[in-house]
């Protein structure tokens, strides 16, 4: 079966068991399932159950698919996702992706957990991605490409809707918090990065740096959709004192920082002009 017929599956799977048809999707990283308390769920479908869907292995990813809304605005919302260091094929990476595509979802909320690179981030802060550095990272486009999911080279001079992130920008001051911006360098993983990959991550001009989004977002820019991420510091890579990073403090700084980026996730929801 091709990967088309694999997709137009799925996506006919999960409109089978909802009415819901929304234009808003959420992808939640790790740590950071809080944010689907704030929904009134209409459908909970584990992936396991979605016909060709990976299935989240990782600790703090709970592995299911949401659909309902937010303050009257159909969403579904994506509780953890699939990374490259799990074993899986690009392709199985971003199929998620492909199948909100289908489906009609045209704008795309991401979050994240990473470590920050940028000597002036204290760990809790909220970065909002400006844009990203995908060279470490392979390509989820190589291959064949299907013209029914976007063109074979797709511009990334803006994956990251400057309308959002200034709307992020405008959310966060209402709601008294700071927000802080910069550049995300994907890595594969699953071993945090040495102090010397640190240091040159740095150089190259990234914030901060972690193991996910971007290949959804090279998927989702080739998809033609609306895009904004943001990233929960949950360690600072850079730092003259002896330092271990584990995964369960990564968990820890991102539940501790759950409720300032569900409060302004919830708030950009709330902020579009259509409820579909």
């Amino acid at each position: 079966m091709d990967l088309l017929n694999k997709i137009e599956e799925a996506a006919a799977y999960v409109q089978s068991r909802s009415s819901h048809r929304p234009v808003i999707g959420v992808i939640l990283g790790s740590g950071l399932g809080g944010f689907t308390e704030q929904m009134e769920v209409d459908q909970e479908i584990e992936y396991a159950t979605i016909p060709h869907f990976p299935v989240s292995t990782v600790e703090g990813h709970s592995g299911k698919m949401l659909i309902g809304s937010i303050g009257g605005k159909s969403i579904i919302t994506l509780s953890g996702r699939f990374h490259y260091y799990e074993g899986y094929s690009t392709q199985e990476v971003v199929f998620p992706i492909r199948v909100l595509q289908k489906m009609g979802v045209k704008n795309l909320l991401i979050t994240n957990a990473a470590g920050g690179t940028n000597t002036d981030f204290k760990v809790g802060n909220l970065m909002v991605i400006k844009d990203h550095i995908s060279f470490a990272i392979v390509n989820p486009l190589i291959g064949k490409n299907f013209d029914e999911l976007g063109t074979r080279f797709p511009d990334m001079s803006e994956p990251y809707s400057k309308k959002l992130i200034s709307k992020a920008h405008e959310i966060a001051e209402q709601l008294g918090f700071d927000l802080k911006e910069g550049v995300y360098f994907g890595v594969t993983g699953p071993s945090f990065e040495t102090r010397a990959e640190y240091k040159l991550i740095q150089h190259l001009g990234a914030d901060a740096v972690g193991m996910s989004t971007v290949q959804e977002v090279i998927a989702a820019v080739h998809a033609g959709m609306q895009i904004f991420a943001i990233s929960v510091i949950t360690d600072i890579g850079i730092r003259e004192e002896e330092n271990i990073i584990l995964h369960k403090d990564v968990l820890d700084a991102a539940n501790a920082s759950a409720p300032k980026l569900t409060a302004l996730l919830t708030s950009m929801i709330q902020s579009f002009e259509y409820a579909s």
